[in-house]
């Protein structure tokens, strides 16, 4: 069990989100478009850092790092790669989703009507708290991003302050088929508390399964470093491990890169804006079939 020496949690916080798509062009004029998140660095994949993701099909292949208009911390990373037109978002495990601190998204469901991103969840108040109002849409990666606002300030519940319209990514939502496995990998590797289960809807979930809109399931919000957190989702049992294509990263959200460190997992070196000042990564995967990469930092 990992603890920095504050005695906080060994992971967190978020600071990138890797996904794959066919055209990163068409990536870069959405994100900029309509999330207002600038280009600030292109590049390609490291060989090292492939065969470590377990992707070799990926080195050399360019990527773009996007961040928000009003930060320069956290990111979004782009890597070409293969269509994954079959995807279907929280039909299988792993990392499930990105979910966004906004300013109001009302305001930004109406920017994105029309737009390439595919709204699948129209603003609601949360089922658990009316002063949390959230949409769902699918990006040019098939990339599922949760757009959230906080009407105010919710007791217990440690979250960042938007910087601009569309700040940063504050939790990441991973599925599996066991509440208890995930939270036990996270707290044995990383110190991460255990959080008490909550039954929620999970939309995108019960489309996924054919589902009423109003079945509830299994959800934990994992507190980490830096005002983050993992929403742990325990899935029904018709989900299955996601397919990956040889060489290939998984479809959809791909790879999720903390702050932190683990103990037995040897890192490579790795260059660019992401990796600096440590300039080094270590990946891991954790039980739902997750990819991690922890950043020195």
């Amino acid at each position: 069990m990992n603890r920095n020496s504050a005695g906080a949690p060994a992971l967190g916080p978020i600071v990138c989100v890797t996904f794959t798509a066919p055209d990163l062009d068409v990536v870069t004029d959405c994100y900029g478009r309509y999330l207002g998140y600038r280009t600030v660095e292109t590049g390609r994949i490291d060989p090292s850092l492939a065969t470590a993701f377990g992707a070799s099909a990926i080195a050399h292949r360019p990527y773009r790092l996007l961040a928000p208009e009003g930060a320069d911390d956290v990111f979004f990373r782009a890597i070409e790669g293969p269509e994954h037109a079959d995807y279907v978002p929280f039909a299988t495990h792993g990392w499930n989703a990105a979910e966004l601190m906004v300013r109001n998204v009302d305001a930004l469901a109406e920017r994105l009507t029309g737009s390439p991103f595919r709204i699948i969840g129209e603003p609601q108040d949360l089922s658990f708290s009316p002063d949390i109002r959230a949409m769902q849409v699918i990006g040019p990666g098939q990339e599922l991003l949760y757009l959230t606002e906080f009407k105010r300030t919710i007791p217990g519940l440690d979250v960042p302050v938007p910087r601009c319209d569309v700040d940063q990514t504050f939790i990441v939502i991973l599925g599996g088929p066991s509440m208890d496995a995930l939270q036990e990998f996270y707290a044995s590797k990383f110190a991460v508390p255990h959080a008490e289960p909550v039954q929620s809807r999970v939309k995108g979930m019960s489309a996924a399964f054919g589902l009423p809109a109003e079945t509830r399931y299994p959800i934990a919000a994992l507190p980490l470093a830096g005002q983050c957190l993992i929403e742990v989702d325990q899935m029904p049992p018709l989900a299955v491990p996601r397919p990956v294509g040889n060489g290939e990263l998984p479809a959809g959200i791909s790879v999720v890169s903390f702050a932190g460190h683990a103990r037995g997992h040897e890192p490579v070196a790795a260059a660019g804006k992401l990796y600096a000042p440590g300039n080094r990564s270590t990946v891991l995967k954790g039980c739902a079939g997750e990819i991690l990469e922890l950043l020195d930092r």
